[in-house]
């Protein structure tokens, strides 16, 4: 597989928006493996108050969290982006092992190299529970909703 993740910085509006929805689409496979190769070798994290660096503790981070948080659907929406850097804000949905239901709330500040992949990964999150009556993340993103705005509450 190439090292090369298009699309490449800088970033226009479009180029921006399709990196953040392959983000999302990638992470909606719940497939680690996968979703840390749009990262650099040596890609350093904080998410919450996790710190990880390098592809294979990502995948071991991405494991630990798609085993606690079952039935995760998340929504990305770019939020701003300049020359190699991008801002993101999003929602996902995940119920724990005692089957209750929480929304997390988050803004992402992501950094990458010429060749695409993201060398720096902020992530602040928070969360809320829900009814799973109240749910509204079902699944993957229909291509239809791609780029659509979703609520804050």
């Amino acid at each position: 597989m190439s090292d090369t993740r298009p699309p490449l910085p800088p970033f226009t509006r479009e180029t921006a928006a399709r990196k953040v929805q392959a983000a999302e689409d990638a992470w909606n496979t719940r497939d680690p493996h996968r979703v840390a190769l749009a990262y650099s070798e040596d890609s350093v994290w904080r998410n919450r108050d996790v710190f990880v660096t390098g592809r294979a503790a990502i995948v071991d981070f991405l494991t630990a969290k798609w085993a606690r948080e079952h039935d995760y659907a998340l929504r990305k929406e770019l939020w701003a982006y300049d020359g190699d850097r991008i801002a993101v804000r999003f929602q996902y949905e995940s119920r724990d092992a005692d089957g209750r239901w929480w929304r997390s709330h988050g803004n992402e500040l992501w950094e990458f190299d010429a060749r695409g992949l993201m060398t720096r990964r902020e992530a602040s999150i928070d969360d809320v529970p829900i009814q799973e009556a109240d749910r509204r993340i079902h699944g993957p993103r229909p291509e239809s909703e791609h780029g659509a705005p979703f609520p804050l509450q």
